[in-house]
This record gives C-alpha cells, structure tokens and sequence, in this order.
C-alpha cells in the first residue's frame, strides 16, 4: 500500500511540476432509478421551447452577438 502512495505522489508532483493542477469536480449522479426519467423530461422540455415562436430569443443572439467586437479566440 505504502509503495502505491508513493506512486501516485510521484505521479501527481510529476503533473504539478507540467503546470497542472488538480481540480474537483462535481457531476451528476446517475445511479437514481429516475435520472433516465428525469433527463427524457429536460429533453423533453428543450424540445417543446424549440417548437415555439423564437422571435424574442432570435432579436436576444443578434444583439449578443453584436456585443462581442473586439473579442479574441
């Protein structure tokens, strides 16, 4: 046990020492009974708002996307 401690310590300092750094996730769980349920109702969901008049959101992207002048990739 001792030697795999010292394994993944080596392995970690290894990637600090390439300029990374370990960050933390959090993600769903997917382990419920009802996640599949759930995620149909949000596909759901989405689909339907995709259905409607979209005249509002449409006007919404044009101006956001005018608003990104002078950004950069």
């Amino acid at each position: 046990m001792v030697a795999v401690n010292i394994r993944v310590q080596k392995h970690r300092e290894a990637l600090r020492q390439a300029g990374l750094r370990p960050v933390q996730i959090w993600v769903p769980d997917t382990r419920p009974a009802d996640f599949a349920k759930e995620c149909e109702r949000q596909v759901n969901l989405v689909a339907a708002a995709d259905q409607l008049d979209s005249e509002a959101l449409d006007a919404l992207m044009n101006q956001s996307l005018a608003d990104v002048e002078g950004w950069t990739a």
